[in-house]
């Protein structure tokens, strides 16, 4: 019999648990012990293996300090896309992380419009000249 794949939804929350609990430098065995559950229950969450129950994940909500509707793509509302998937696995890499625990560091709302920009810039000179559509979007978002 083939095994069971994880479902999508179960994946995208498990992975944004993953996210939110490394951006914050906890481990997997830092949040099961304040759940009351083994690292290996983190280990099957964060990769959607096992479902994580309503009360659960209203604890890890408490836990990992953010409102519920974070582990939803638009706090719930509406499907996830490609661009979503894409997006959620660079904050889950190590350079995704490494660069919004940086941003987060700076104060400076001037200072993080500037890196903002920067990183606009770049990923722009970045683009092949028959890159216009992307190239709009990076700048105009």
């Amino acid at each position: 019999m083939k095994a069971k794949s994880p479902n999508s939804i179960d994946v995208y929350v498990g992975n944004r648990v993953r996210v939110r609990r490394k951006t914050l430098g906890m481990t997997q065995n830092g949040l099961a012990e304040l759940l009351g559950i083994t690292f290996q229950q983190i280990q099957k969450y964060e990769k959607g293996t096992n479902r994580i129950g309503a009360s659960r994940l209203q604890r890890i909500s408490e836990i990992l300090r953010v409102p519920i509707g974070f582990f939803f793509e638009n706090g719930g509302a509406g499907p996830i896309d490609g661009a979503t998937n894409e997006l959620n696995s660079f904050l889950s890499s190590k350079e995704g992380l490494a660069l919004n625990k940086a941003f987060i560091a700076i104060e400076d709302p001037n200072i993080r419009q500037k890196l903002v920009a920067l990183a606009k810039s770049l990923a722009v000179a970045g683009l092949s000249d028959g890159d216009n559509e992307l190239q709009d979007s990076v700048v105009n978002s």
